[in-house]
């Protein structure tokens, strides 16, 4: 089994959420973290059946339970309720518990309130390269995606991993939560958001291309961002100089969701497609970085009404990073960490992170880095301090 890099406590002195995409790892996790926890599955028919027809259950069985006592409760979105008796235990039985979940758009649209901040919120992320190794293969990751199975599947397989598990998000967590009224026009929005992965999100385009209005669109957005499938990357306008977009990116979780609902072919080196999914993995790489070190700072873009533009800015300018999936780098992909230093000249760190495999400085102090190296300072807390 692969070793995740999620911060989870050893032994548990306090609740927590852990959220996560569907087939992320979640359960395998909590299980192997957690071996001697109770557990309640909420994927199990009879269980999910029990606790919705009578969430008091959940307090009658903990009756006994010692103060301290860790339970974990997995698909905790299934049955909001039960939220109300986990609050009552912590309080009044002084239990801790992991609430694991896909989704909290059901809980937060139901008479749950996330307990108030009794509990603290991890995110889990797909693979990243620190998890998989030294065996860690960038063309089958822009291809097969970040989610274990996928990722660790034959390439053929994979594919049919994929495509299953769009039409089970289509079916088990769009149509049977009831999230959307119309399903087909879902599902062209998301070929259409998936086409424009990475790219600045253009509410009024998508809405023409699918057939409905632009507030359906951002509605749309958001039931993504809630079932964790993607998240919005915020422009950075902190007192520019020039006119620069603020219009936010978007980004799938996983570019194999991206691949499979976009209909691509194999990605290869040297493709324009090759390059638009070599973003999406960094900014999956950063994304789960963050997190996992518990560093607390904002990632973002920039990118100017003219056009120029930088990939991610981490932090309050601490760096700028853009990203090209050329094997050799020329002045000509500078011009946007230039141009920002300018705007910017408190940045600290300027990189360009590229298929180049010679790392070099530039005169003006560009740091020119493959990306195995990138991945291997990042994850060995090289880049920038926690």
């Amino acid at each position: 089994m692969l070793s995740r890099k999620v911060p989870l406590p050893g032994t548990p002195d306090h609740s927590f959420f852990l959220w996560g995409p569907r087939q992320i790892g979640k359960s395998s996790l909590l299980r192997s973290h957690y071996p001697g926890a109770p557990y309640r599955d909420l994927l199990i028919t009879e269980v999910y059946l029990r606790y919705l027809q009578n969430p008091g259950l959940l307090r009658e069985e903990m009756a006994s339970a010692a103060a301290g006592q860790f339970i974990i409760l997995d698909e905790i979105q299934k049955v909001p309720a039960l939220l109300d008796e986990v609050h009552w235990l912590i309080e009044n039985k002084g239990l801790h518990f992991g609430l694991c979940g896909s989704s909290a758009r059901k809980v937060r649209r139901g008479h749950a309130n996330l307990l108030g901040g009794r509990a603290v919120r991890y995110e889990m992320f797909g693979l990243v390269s620190a998890e998989i190794g030294a065996d860690f293969d960038l063309t089958r990751a822009l291809n097969q995606g970040n989610l274990p199975k996928h990722y660790l599947s034959q390439e053929l397989h994979a594919k049919r991993l994929l495509r299953a598990y769009v039409q089970d998000y289509l079916t088990q967590e769009v149509a049977a939560e009831g999230l959307v009224r119309n399903l087909p026009a879902f599902s062209d929005f998301l070929r259409a958001a998936a086409l424009s992965d990475s790219e600045v999100v253009n509410y009024t385009n998508i809405a023409r291309d699918c057939g409905v209005s632009a507030p359906s669109v951002k509605e749309y957005f958001q039931i993504l961002v809630d079932t964790l499938l993607g998240r919005f990357l915020n422009a950075y306008t902190r007192k520019a100089k020039r006119r620069s977009v603020q219009a936010p990116k978007f980004y799938f979780s996983s570019v194999g969701v991206v691949n499979a609902l976009a209909r691509r072919g194999r990605l290869e080196p040297g493709g324009e497609l090759f390059g638009k999914a070599l973003e999406n993995w960094v900014c999956h790489e950063l994304t789960a970085w963050l997190h996992y070190s518990e560093s607390f700072l904002e990632l973002s873009y920039w990118r100017l009404s003219s056009g120029q533009e930088v990939d991610f800015v981490i932090g309050d300018a601490e760096m700028a990073l853009e990203v090209k999936a050329a094997a050799r780098v020329d002045h000509h992909d500078l011009k946007g960490l230039r141009q920002f230093k300018l705007e910017y000249p408190q940045v600290k760190r300027r990189i360009l992170i590229s298929l180049d495999p010679m790392a070099r400085r530039t005169d003006d102090g560009v740091e020119l880095m493959p990306l195995s190296d990138f991945l291997g300072r990042l994850w060995q807390g090289e880049v920038v301090g926690p």
